[in-house]
């Protein structure tokens, strides 16, 4: 049995680590050939004592070794050069030289990608009248941990395994049975897909319902994230107008006419960004092209929780006698955004398609998660919680109010919307909004001008004035800031 002796020296000084400079030093040795393969190496505490390092240091330079297949370890009888040497000509041994800098291109070509919904730049102290954001502060924090903590010390061991792509199925059965009573849907678990937000449900139904050339009509305006799922989908994005009464069917039918239209999608209960409401008449017309033309329509319901006069519309879904309405909705706006919890309700056979391409990109929802608000709904928690945000909610729309039309009378005009968390504002006197925008910034509020909701991006003299995401006090506050930077007429 082969000896080694030690003959290298440690620089013990910054740069590179000890165990490395080790383990550098054998695999040299075992390249220029002075240890050869089947060689014993002598034991860990040997070499640290002759190296005067702790005997950890060592192990770790021969699991290095190990990883690298310059040496095994062998059972009871110790360390040996490898048989099966990575690189088994001797060469030079060269200092270590830390990596190169990743290349800042790719040396092959990019598909476009498709246009990211970019976070808000807001200065620190500004305030941000956020368009589609709840109050992160108002989530009860201690209630979800303590669910998150009762689901993993009742049943991590089935929790953190694999689970299905259409999501746990206790949180199927709860929103099935929310759906049922609060939204007048007749659908059990097998009818409900649980994604991660409504983002992921836009974009698995794309998946599963377009082709390359497919046309879908959206309203315009609108929500640019769910035009550019259909669009990465390879689908064509056509505008149909939006007033007061929501979509204007009429004119939807006309591009019926034009294209051959494969989906429809629509905010008809707080039409995002107007807040209207799409009338009843519109509704039921709307359903009918889409049994006579068979297309889908899928429909968003963002906020639906968020309903202060009168009683809540129920979706167009609830009516649906055709299987031609696909139902999104969302906790992201109950709870917090980072709580990617969505979901999907439609027939048994699209739901099936949809889980199908969720097993190819995401397996699996977090079933932890899942588990943990699925108790929380069928405890109460999240009902409790709702209630109390709509309260809070409610009385933010009416101090946004009361300060728009104590501060800026003259400047805006708008309608008070039933419910959703924001207000569709029009700017009078012909006022060039997006320049009032730029001002309002430098003040200190950052609002969203209608040209972001523009499927052309042509300027519009609106503004979306969200409520939820601010208090009574910071409402007041970035009114004053707002009237401040009206443009001087």
């Amino acid at each position: 049995m082969a000896r080694w002796e030690v003959s290298f020296t440690l620089e013990r000084g910054p740069g590179v680590p000890l165990f490395q400079q080790i383990a550098r030093a054998v695999s040299a040795d075992i390249r220029r050939g002075r240890l050869r393969p089947g060689d014993a190496l002598p034991g860990t505490r040997t070499l640290a004592h002759a190296l005067g390092v702790q005997r950890l240091t060592v192990v770790a330079a021969f699991d290095e070794l190990v990883a690298e297949g310059w040496i095994v370890n062998q059972r009871a009888r110790g360390a040996f050069v490898s048989t099966d040497l990575p690189d088994p000509k001797p060469r030079r041994f060269t200092s270590w030289e830390p990596p190169v800098a990743m290349a800042d291109r790719t040396g092959f070509d990019l598909l476009a990608a498709p246009e990211p919904e970019r976070p808000y730049d807001v200065p620190r102290g500004s305030l941000l009248f956020a368009p589609s954001r709840p109050d992160v502060r108002l989530v009860p924090g201690k209630v979800i941990g303590r669910a998150f903590r009762r689901a993993m010390s009742q049943r991590a061991g089935t929790l953190l395994s694999y689970g299905p792509s259409q999501g746990h199925p206790r949180l199927r059965q709860s929103v099935s049975t929310m759906v049922a009573s609060t939204r007048g849907l007749a659908a059990g678990p097998e009818n409900v897909c649980i994604t991660r937000g409504s983002q992921m449900a836009l974009s698995l139904l794309s998946r599963a319902l377009l082709r390359p050339g497919d046309v879908v009509a959206v309203e315009q305006l609108g929500y640019r994230s769910a035009w550019e799922s259909f669009k990465v989908a390879g689908a064509k994005v056509i505008g149909v107008p939006v007033d007061r009464d929501g979509l204007q069917v009429d004119a939807l039918e006309r591009a019926i006419a034009q294209h051959d239209i494969r989906a429809v999608y629509v905010t008809p209960h707080h039409q995002f960004p107007t807040t209207v409401t799409m009338s009843a008449g519109r509704r039921l017309k709307l359903m009918e092209l889409a049994r006579t033309h068979r297309f889908a329509i899928i429909e968003d319901d963002y906020d639906h929780e968020f309903h202060y006069d009168g009683r809540p519309v129920l979706p167009l879904a609830s009516a649906d006698r055709f299987g031609v309405v696909i139902y999104v909705g969302t906790f992201s706006k109950v709870l917090a955004p980072a709580l990617r919890l969505g979901y999907v309700v439609a027939p048994v056979p699209l739901i099936a398609r949809i889980a199908a391409h969720r097993s190819l990109i995401d397996t699996q929802g977090d079933q932890v998660l899942e588990y943990a608000i699925a108790e929380l709904l069928d405890d109460g928690e999240i009902q409790r919680h709702i209630r109390r945000v709509r309260r809070e909610y409610h009385a933010r729309r009416d101090t946004l109010v009361e300060a728009l039309r104590s501060q800026l009378a003259d400047d805006v005009t708008f309608a008070v919307p039933a419910g959703g968390i924001a207000l569709w504002v029009r700017a009078t006197k012909s006022a060039d909004v997006d320049r009032w925008a730029a001002r309002a910034r430098d003040h200190g509020a950052v609002i969203v001008t209608a040209a972001a909701y523009a499927l052309d991006g042509r300027p519009r003299p609106f503004m979306r004035l969200g409520f939820a995401s601010l208090n009574s006090r910071e409402l007041e506050e970035g009114v004053r800031r707002l009237a401040a930077a009206r443009p001087i007429r």
